[in-house]
């Protein structure tokens, strides 16, 4: 089999930030590395879970909701993927660093919470995903759309 585009990246040096994983057609693929691999602690099932449901309820109630694919944990717990579809880099950046904002000053219900609306309800943390959520905006706080190659 070919090897995956994600496997050809050093995740020795891959520090935490933005990055370009892939284009295909009109739908970029971005890494949010939240953490550095194989060097940090990943992140916690709950608090990316609870990151999950609040990013993607942010950004899918932005002015850029037509152009949001998915965004979604890995399964590395290092970070998330983020898709999306005839967005330009910067807005995407801006996303990022505003739905990251919002998470880490989330003060309420989670969104999607019930056992009819989540396959997992019962795993969240919402003190988690706010201090993991802080650290990743200072990592990420000076980030341009120049800096989104790995």
């Amino acid at each position: 089999m070919d090897r995956i585009a994600s496997f050809t990246i050093d995740h020795t040096v891959l520090m935490p930030g933005i990055y370009t994983s892939r284009i295909d057609g009109d739908v970029t693929t971005y890494d949010l590395r939240m953490r550095r691999p194989n060097v940090e602690p990943v992140i916690s099932n709950a608090s990316i879970h609870t990151i999950e449901h609040l990013f993607a309820t942010y950004v899918r109630n932005s002015k850029f909701k037509d152009n949001i694919i998915y965004f979604g944990p890995m399964g590395c717990r290092t970070g998330c993927y983020f898709l999306v579809r005839d967005m330009a880099p910067a807005d995407a950046v801006e996303l990022v660093k505003q739905a990251t904002a919002f998470i880490a000053g989330y003060e309420g219900e989670i969104p999607g919470v019930t056992a009819a609306e989540c396959g997992n309800y019962r795993e969240h943390s919402l003190p988690e995903a706010k201090k993991d959520a802080a650290r990743y905006l200072n990592d990420i706080k000076d980030w341009t759309a120049e800096k989104l190659s790995y």
